[in-house]
């Protein structure tokens, strides 16, 4: 008797059923846990960085105690992706047992860190307990570069050789960079030097502001032509962006809700202090965890958020390039204060990503207002490329 042979698919394919099985079920798969705001880094354009001494801060982090008891909570719920974050989350003594605790309740880990504090001791622990990855930013491969952008002398040094002591221990590594004024100029130094080490790498130019409703960062955004320019540079990047769009070209499929992406439906964020919010960027909206359970606030809070719907009529809500933008309410508060504006840097690039890339629009040409969505993208020079 021949046995039938079990169909073989991607983890794309795989994680994408999961996901779609997720939203129907509310179970939240994905989650992110903002487990300090400080830094030992200073970056120039960073949206939330707190000095890693910063006393105040430390005394309202949610404690080792606190950080286990959510982890078993969001555990329960059926979380399996997790990320831990910051600021910088080896500023914190007990990141390896909040780690380690994690991934004996079954979670599938992410680490985001600078690479700085990476120690020998700290390597062979994650090689001991592997995460799902460990994403390290990069910031520029000189030295001048990348202390230019992280402000503290010495900090090149300590990245590369967090890097070495990660890749010598063959964990599952990925590099990643946030492009700015401060290092366009190695952009492509920083994606050959990650080839050259057999590592993903990825990149993103689009800054947000901070947090705390500061505006640095946006001293140091690239132009929108620029950002652009870097897209059709790219190959690989290029056919992303347009199975991107094959997948997700048009208004959005109910545009009278606020919220359109994933984000409460099958994904969390917790901030340093015990905030549940919708997503790492959405924070206008925030459940108390020391007052609350997880269970609670995902199945109470988070469906009220969720069902918000615009408080005016603004031309985002129906706009076909949607999804070329990257619209939010968590972008639009942050930078406007105003979880309902459009962001202007965005809606900027969209239509000159849209006219790059050769698609077609009934929202093109003229002045730009918020009545109608019109702008005019013929300012994408081949020069800017």
């Amino acid at each position: 008797m021949e046995c039938q042979p079990i169909p073989a698919i991607t983890y794309g394919e795989f994680g994408e059923r999961f996901f779609e099985k997720a939203i129907r079920s509310r179970i939240p798969l994905n989650g992110s846990i903002e487990v300090t705001a400080r830094c030992n880094l200073r970056c120039a354009h960073c949206y939330i960085n707190l000095p890693a001494g910063d006393s105040e801060a430390l005394g309202r982090e949610l404690s080792t105690s606190e950080l286990r008891t959510l982890i078993e909570q969001i555990a329960d719920e059926g979380c399996l992706w997790l990320l831990l974050t910051g600021g910088e989350p080896l500023v914190r003594p007990d990141l390896l047992d909040i780690h380690t605790h994690a991934m004996r309740r079954g979670l599938l880990i992410t680490l985001f860190t600078n690479g700085t504090l990476i120690t020998p001791t700290v390597a062979d622990h994650l090689a001991e307990w592997r995460p799902f990855a460990v994403e390290v930013t990069l910031y520029g491969v000189t030295r001048g570069t990348y202390e230019r952008v992280t402000g503290i002398p010495g900090s090149f040094e300590r990245c590369m050789r967090g890097i070495e002591l990660l890749l010598e221990r063959r964990l599952p590594l990925k590099l990643k960079s946030v492009i700015m004024t401060l290092n366009r100029q190695e952009i492509c130094d920083m994606k050959a030097y990650a080839e050259g080490l057999g590592v993903p790498y990825r990149y993103d130019a689009m800054l947000n502001m901070r947090a705390d409703g500061g505006r640095r960062p946006a001293e140091f955004r690239i132009s929108p032509e620029d950002a652009v320019s870097l897209d059709l540079a790219d190959e690989k990047r290029m056919e992303q962006w347009y199975r991107f769009c094959d997948k997700f070209w048009g208004p959005p499929p109910e545009p009278e809700h606020l919220y359109q992406c994933g984000a409460g439906d099958r994904e969390f964020h917790v901030d340093s202090f015990g905030q549940l919010s919708p997503c790492l960027m959405a924070r206008a909206h925030r459940y108390d965890l020391r007052k609350g359970t997880f269970r609670n606030g995902w199945h109470d809070f988070m469906p009220e958020v969720k069902a918000l719907r615009w408080s005016r009529e603004v031309s985002c809500r129906g706009c076909e390039l949607i999804a070329l933008c990257g619209q939010c309410p968590g972008w639009a508060h942050m930078e406007n204060g105003d979880e309902a504006s459009r962001v202007e840097y965005l809606c900027r690039i969209a239509h000159m990503r849209a006219d790059a890339f050769g698609l077609h629009t009934t929202r093109t040409g003229g002045n730009h207002d918020e009545k109608e969505c019109r702008y005019d993208a013929s300012t994408l020079s081949e020069t800017s490329a």
